[in-house]
């Protein structure tokens, strides 16, 4: 599961709450061993129970939901000798409760978890998302028979799909743990004028707990790059390590394009780019690409702009994720972009596609 919140949160400081499992695995005995593993806070957790006629049990504390895995070790080799590929185990979600783990035949693979109200939530939302997996798997499976404009509009029909499952889930669902996710998964999608609403559904048990402080903190920090805010100013060094300031292009209708050499999206759509830059560069608009290519990546960085093009200004201090501008705008993921009108306000993001043309032929197409 991706991280519970956009940015990585702090070790938790609640109180552990106790949890149980009681297990019956079928007619098992020694030599066969049980392991459990989790994690509390930022400490990663193994337990071990002996088995008797298939009867097993732990105790433990946990501060959140937790994904947790059960494996037995049929042999008692000891656990430094499981393979994960192959060992019998399950995989589920403990929080402060009892849970009961059944099989009616000696593998735990075949149990059936009860119990859990973090795991019910859980295969709540998976069933939910289920369909837009199937269709996300078949755009992949035919997208060489599609054109690049069927696969754009597919695409966009899945993720406008994902996006109301998951709003309606926290709407639904206001005390479940996996609201939290919902949110963080729409957090490099939405808007904050559209994420904080969805927060403020969310019960005060889960805004108190620690990832939901960290998701507010995330969604503050998206409020300075928001819909209608003046985009933060800055500087880097361009290609030949001359400092170059968003300020000093006000007056243009400008995009910042987050992107990097390594990133396959961000070069397959680069074309798009590069059409829209070449259409409208007579008519005040222009293009800063911001970097985000590893320290030892200026060589990738330069034969990559060469290689697609990308003729407009080029700014980065090649440090990976930890780009400067990219925290500054709290880009969580690329390619993704910026457009500004001539006095600096944030008119529009992520415009992917054709969706680039359309916007600049909107807006210049009246000029």
């Amino acid at each position: 599961m991706p991280a519970m919140a956009f940015a990585q949160a702090p070790a938790s400081v609640e109180t552990p709450g106790n949890f149980t499992i009681q297990a019956k695995i079928g007619n098992l005995n020694a030599p066969a061993r049980a392991y459990l593993f989790y994690q509390v806070g930022a400490n990663k957790v193994v337990d071990s129970a002996l088995i008797t006629n298939g009867v097993f049990s732990f105790k433990g504390d946990v501060l959140d939901p937790n994904n947790a895995s059960l494996v037995i070790d049929h042999a008692g080799a000891g656990i430094a000798k499981l393979d994960p590929k192959t060992a019998d185990g399950i995989g589920f979600f403990i929080d402060k409760d009892s849970i009961s783990v059944v099989s009616a035949t000696d593998s735990v693979s075949k149990a059936k978890v009860t119990g859990s109200i973090a795991e019910n939530d859980y295969e709540k939302l998976v069933a939910q998302l289920q369909p837009v997996n199937i269709m996300a798997q078949n755009l992949k499976a035919s997208s060489s028979s599609m054109t690049p404009e069927q696969q754009e509009a597919k695409g966009k029909e899945i993720q406008k799909m994902q996006i109301n499952i998951l709003e309606n889930f926290i709407r639904q669902n206001p005390k479940s743990y996996f609201s939290m996710y919902a949110i963080a998964q729409l957090g490099p999608v939405l808007d904050v004028s559209e994420l904080s609403p969805l927060y403020d559904q969310l019960d005060p048990s889960l805004k108190d707990s620690e990832a939901g402080k960290q998701i507010k903190r995330s969604i503050n920090a998206l409020l300075p790059v928001a819909l209608g805010a003046i985009a933060p100013d800055f500087t880097q060094d361009d290609v030949n390590g001359t400092p170059v300031s968003l300020s000093s292009f006000k007056g243009k209708y400008v995009l910042i394009d987050f992107w990097a050499s390594w990133c396959g999206p961000c070069r397959a759509e680069n074309p798009n780019v590069v059409k829209a830059y070449n259409k409208f560069k007579s008519k005040n608009f222009t293009i800063i690409g911001v970097s985000l290519d590893k320290p030892e990546g200026k060589a990738d960085w330069l034969a990559a702009i060469k290689n697609d093009g990308l003729a407009w200004t080029q700014v980065s201090d090649l440090k990976f994720w930890s780009n400067e501008v990219a925290l500054q705008y709290a880009v969580q993921s690329i390619p993704h972009n910026f457009l500004l009108d001539p006095t600096g306000k944030i008119i529009a993001k992520d415009l992917r596609g054709n969706d680039l043309d359309k916007k600049l032929t909107e807006i210049f197409g009246s000029m």
